[in-house]
Formats: C-alpha cells, sequence, structure tokens
C-alpha cells in the first residue's frame, strides 16, 4: 500500500451508521470497510423506513436525507 492510499475502514467496529441515498444500496459492510475480517456483505433495504439493521452485526443504518 502506497503512502497516498487511505486505509480501508475496518469492519464492525462502530454500531450506528449514519448514510445517505448516494450510498445506496446499502451494504453491511460498506464498501470502503475492509471485508477480510467481517461477515459476509448482505444488501439492507432502507429506503421504505429509513433505518435498517445487518442480521449479522446488528449495526444500525439511518437515512439521512
Amino acid at each position: 500500500m502506497s503512502a497516498t492510499q487511505e486505509r480501508p475502514i475496518q469492519a464492525n467496529a462502530e454500531r450506528r451508521y449514519t448514510v445517505s441515498r448516494a450510498d445506496l444500496p446499502l451494504s453491511c459492510p460498506l464498501p470502503e470497510m475492509a471485508l477480510w475480517n467481517s461477515h459476509p456483505r448482505v444488501y439492507l433495504p432502507i429506503e421504505a423506513t429509513g433505518e435498517a439493521e445487518c442480521p449479522y452485526c446488528s449495526a444500525h443504518f439511518t437515512l439521512k436525507d
């Protein structure tokens, strides 16, 4: 990894995330998270209620717009 590349966000490090419509479709772990030490990627329906919870890690997502 070069000095100019950013490290991926650690997957499942937090339990609450705020996402925007630009982040849709919503998946957990999020695309910018490291996947090697996480659960399988799942897509979460958030559009109807504005909230979603991951069935694997219980991370709670809130849609901000």
